[in-house]
């Protein structure tokens, strides 16, 4: 079941991508992130990780002071340089901030140009930090986070859970275009590399809160559902937002109607990577002795709840029997 989830995850990634790919012109949303944790020492230590590192889809402007003609807006090539106006050589900008570009930029103008150079920096557009969060969210986009953020913090920037929400996320790892390799084109988008699994529940409280990396997809999955039919007091689905067990689905459809077989409880499971299910059998009575431990049901399980057909037999003499009582007393001859 697991393999056919994650199957059907990808298929999902796959449509999304390609709305993407369409959307290019509508701008992504930029946020801009705070740090939570202030002034901490853990913040001091960190410091010069968190600040932007120019990625290969970035957009720089490349100021010139007192040299109005020499300042130009580029993009970053593919190999992770920019071309400037009266410089013969190219200059590395990927994976640089944008102080230790603007040294470089001076540098190079001091050495075939200029004197005394003074250049700004300033990346116009952070087009290789973006996030996409879609599904069970209340602001499903794509989001330019100019620093490191967590799970937590880019699925509470989505607006958190929606009312459709189940207890499952996930992060399907597509590679990124703002990895240093210098000199090296940058490695191509659209082929998942790893697809992690959490529970929302875990997400929510820390307990796992992944580093996110740029070009990461976030999917908030609806709610899971499991089936009930058969000889129940209310037959359908029941929508699941955290593990549910074989007892707790059964007390969801209010119970068994009398005459159901309790020694032979089926669930429905499909085989993952096929249309084929698998029959387990339980028998309730167990369960409920706890000789046996209660079962986890997994997404799209179906309860099948029998009758036993003596019971009912012998229930329906019953009902009959009473139900002839009252022309049997009015038989009764009176003294």
């Amino acid at each position: 079941m697991r393999a056919f989830i994650n199957l059907c995850f990808l298929c999902a990634l796959s449509v999304f991508q390609m709305s993407l790919t369409s959307a290019q012109t509508t701008d992504p949303v930029a946020v801009k992130v705070s740090d939570p944790l202030g002034s901490s020492p853990l913040t001091a230590a960190m410091g010069k990780d968190d600040r932007y590192r120019i990625g290969f889809q970035d957009t720089l402007e490349v100021q010139v002071f007192r040299h109005p003609e020499l300042t130009q807006r580029v993009s970053v090539n593919t190999n992770g340089t920019i071309s400037l106006f009266r410089l013969n050589v190219p200059i590395v900008a990927v994976c640089k901030t944008e102080q230790e570009l603007k040294k470089d930029v001076e540098d190079a103008y001091r050495k075939d140009y200029l004197k005394n150079p003074e250049v700004n920096v300033v990346a116009v557009e952070q087009r290789s930090r973006a996030f996409a969060v879609m599904g069970a969210v209340e602001k499903p986009a794509q989001y330019m986070v100019n620093r490191r953020v967590r799970l937590l913090e880019l699925l509470a920037l989505a607006g958190g859970p929606s009312k459709d929400a189940g207890s499952r996320i996930s992060v399907a790892r597509l590679g990124s275009t703002s990895d240093c390799k210098l000199g090296e084109a940058p490695e191509q988008q659209g082929d998942v590399k790893e697809v992690l699994n959490y529970r929302l529940s875990d997400v929510l409280q820390a307990k796992e809160n992944l580093v996110m990396r740029p070009g990461d997809i976030v999917v908030m999955m609806d709610a899971d559902v499991v089936y009930v039919y058969g000889n129940v007091n209310k037959q359908g689905r029941i929508d699941i937002k955290e593990p549910i067990t074989l007892t707790q689905a059964l007390a969801s459809a209010e119970g068994l109607k009398s005459a159901s077989d309790r020694g032979k409880i089926k669930v429905l499971r499909q085989k993952p990577g096929s249309m084929d299910r698998e029959e387990f059998t339980y028998n309730l009575d167990d369960i409920t002795k706890r000789k046996v431990p209660d079962p986890f049901l997994e997404p799209n399980d179906v309860i099948a709840v029998n009758t036993d057909k003596t019971k009912e037999i012998f229930q329906t003499i019953g009902r009959s029997l009473t139900n002839g009582l009252p022309s049997l007393f009015l038989r009764v001859p009176t003294p």
